[in-house]
């Protein structure tokens, strides 16, 4: 996004509007869209926020990483495992979480101003703030959303939207990675879904965007383009560790379905293009172009380098889940990667993101140009 704007706007223009009428957003990218919907009246000020809030995160700004708070919940899946079978009074306290994620409440609070999306909305600045969870009692990928006009709710397979106020709870669900953090409690319909991380069985990542009108994308992925052909020479004999098949689990969650979903998308703006344009509006189709941002690195890599960043408890915990860092040969990156939340990596994160897109210089321009959407 920075890169973005400077291309866009080099000159930093205190009038310059957010190039984006739609915003959607899943996991961290749900916080980072809440961020952006909240300054669409002050764009520049508004990545200069978050820009800085990333810049100088920890890890205990976003869950507990301190001794006390990992022994505690240590202790407490201990007790449940060897003891629950025989006294089920135990069963009532159990553990909900590898994690204790309470920190990113209080920081989303502090960062986040929710009535300012809504004064933005109601103001024009912007068109709809769309946010993704996934309910672990019903199945259901819920697409949470607030717009300036009236949108119908869509429903289709597993899949439906709710209307409605954006806050911290959408975001906590959001970003509630399975296992590691806590199921968030969300009101649909007058019922409690207990919801987690919008990526779960998020099939379709582009459809938000897509309903709520867009006929551009600018998508920003964490995939590295050789993540899903992985070099076959460093194929580790050893049964896997914990972290090895849980950063595999999370991978697959978070970029399998967006990579796909944009593969699909490319495909079916090929079949309109040989459609008559009578039958595409007879049908209500048009077509959906897209920009594709992922990063020109591993992350599971770049996140091995500064493993030694994270509190030294939480080193601990990775070790023993199997996380390792020998001379020539890491193990676990990709679990690592989706909790390591020290400035220097993110700062790396932050100068890689920039550096990516500001060698497609062109290609952004190009696509800019076009009628906005």
């Amino acid at each position: 996004m920075s890169a973005l704007l400077d291309i866009l706007d080099p000159d930093r223009r205190p009038d310059f509007e957010l190039p984006f009428s739609i915003i959607s957003g899943t996991s961290a990218g749900a916080i980072n869209a809440a961020s952006l919907a909240s300054h669409a009246h002050q764009v520049h000020r508004g990545l200069y926020r978050l820009t800085k809030l990333w810049s100088g995160l920890e890890t205990n700004r976003v869950y507990r990483a301190d001794a006390p708070g990992l022994t505690l919940t240590g202790l407490r899946w201990l007790a449940m495992l060897s003891l629950g079978w025989l006294i089920p009074a135990l069963r009532g306290s159990q553990p909900r979480s590898l994690l204790d994620n309470s920190p990113l409440r209080a920081l989303l609070k502090q960062t986040v101003n929710f009535d300012q999306i809504h004064r933005n909305i109601t103001q024009g600045q912007l068109k709809a703030l769309a946010i993704t969870a996934a309910a672990y009692n019903t199945g259901e990928h819920l697409t949470f959303y607030q717009s300036r006009t009236p949108i119908k709710p869509w429903t289709r397979s597993s899949r439906i939207a709710v209307p409605g106020t954006i806050g911290v709870d959408h975001l906590m669900a959001s970003s509630a990675i399975p296992f590691i953090f806590p199921a968030q409690p969300l009101l649909v319909r007058g019922h409690t879904h207990w919801c987690g991380d919008g990526s779960m069985r998020q099939l379709a990542p582009l459809s938000p965007a897509i309903h709520l009108g867009a006929e551009r994308i600018v998508v920003i992925s964490t995939a590295f383009n050789d993540d899903t052909h992985p070099d076959q020479g460093r194929v580790d004999p050893d049964y896997p560790s914990l972290a090895q098949i849980g950063g595999h689990a999370l991978s697959n969650i978070f970029i399998d379905g967006l990579s796909m979903d944009v593969e699909r998308m490319s495909r079916i703006n090929d079949l309109l293009e040989a459609l008559p344009s009578g039958a595409r509006q007879h049908d209500g189709l048009r077509q959906v172009h897209s920009l594709v941002i992922s990063p020109s690195r591993s992350l599971d890599d770049l996140a091995m380098h500064y493993l030694y960043e994270l509190p030294a408890a939480a080193r601990t915990l990775f070790r023993v889940l199997g996380v390792s860092s020998r001379s020539g040969s890491t193990t676990g990156g990709a679990l690592v990667s989706y909790l390591l939340f020290e400035a220097q990596y993110t700062r790396e994160l932050i100068r890689l993101g920039r550096t990516d897109t500001l060698s497609r210089l062109d290609e952004v321009m190009a696509f800019f140009k076009e009628s906005p959407a």
